[in-house]
């Protein structure tokens, strides 16, 4: 019940491709047969889920342990799987019309960091503690393009261009990937002019509030959306606080959210 409830076969047969090859074990001295791939990928989803540490995941109930979890993460984030499957989604909800790339809009998150590491810096929000920040851009209806980690007093407009840069090449239709928002919202900390230059170069119309103007930014009946995509991605309780003190594995757990919420759009439209 558990494998099918966190990891659905839709989602496992997505998944298994692109994991790495594991080396073939020896024959006289083989040592303990590893744990299956895809019940380590439970483990690493009900961690992502709920938020409890690696070390109190229940391995009598799931049959692996969280440091084996946290190991095959790590493995894995090394080898791209997720954000691999985060672009065969995304093509494929393009493919069954549930992509609109002509209105994207982008924002950030502030999440306090309890441990010090990379891309932890002193949170302007959080009176100085040490954070990080999620920066997002998503489409129309709030699913996730692309997905970027910095310190907590990066300001915002350094990762403008950098997410639309990591918008991956989207397939699923004729001709060639889509990697370009037709329409770009973002509130008053994206407002500049070379930004906007830069954004119209690239083929992008930017829509960001200017600052020094009357209250509100006067674009949220469209650029809601970017709410509704944190709040779908820090559903995910391993996010909402950065417990990591690798960068590298915090952002795995990102883009394996990303890719989450990707696939439970698509089984809905099905």
């Amino acid at each position: 019940m558990v494998v099918a409830d966190l990891v659905p076969d839709s989602l496992w047969v997505r998944v298994e491709p692109l994991l790495p090859v594991r080396p073939p074990r020896r024959f006289r001295f083989p040592g303990r047969r590893p744990v299956e791939d895809r019940v380590a990928l439970v483990g690493i989803v009900y961690v992502l889920k709920t938020g409890i540490a690696w070390r109190d995941l229940p391995t009598a109930a799931f049959g692996v342990s969280g440091v084996t979890c946290w190991r095959r993460l790590r493995d894995w984030t090394e080898a791209g799987v997720w954000p691999g499957l985060h672009e065969l989604l995304l093509a494929e909800l393009r493919a069954a019309g549930e992509l609109d790339l002509n209105r994207c809009a982008v924002d950030s998150s502030h999440v306090h960091a309890l441990k010090r590491g990379a891309l932890v810096g002193p949170s302007p929000v959080n009176r100085g503690h040490p954070g990080s920040k999620h920066h997002l851009i998503v489409e129309a209806h709030g699913l996730p393009l692309a997905v970027k980690l910095t310190g907590g007093n990066r300001h915002d407009i350094t990762q403008l261009l950098p997410l639309v840069e990591a918008i991956p090449p989207i397939r699923g239709r004729r001709g060639r990937p889509r990697r370009r928002p037709g329409t770009l919202y973002g509130d008053r900390g994206y407002d500049s002019q070379p930004h906007r230059r830069r954004l119209r170069a690239l083929g992008i119309r930017p829509h960001l509030a200017r600052r020094r103007r009357g209250h509100g930014s006067g674009l949220g009946k469209h650029r809601w959306v970017i709410e509704r995509g944190f709040a779908w991605l820090h559903a995910f309780k391993r996010l909402r606080t950065r417990y990591e003190r690798r960068a590298d594995i915090h952002l795995g757990l990102l883009h394996l959210a990303c890719a989450l919420i990707c696939h439970r759009e698509l089984t809905k439209s099905f």
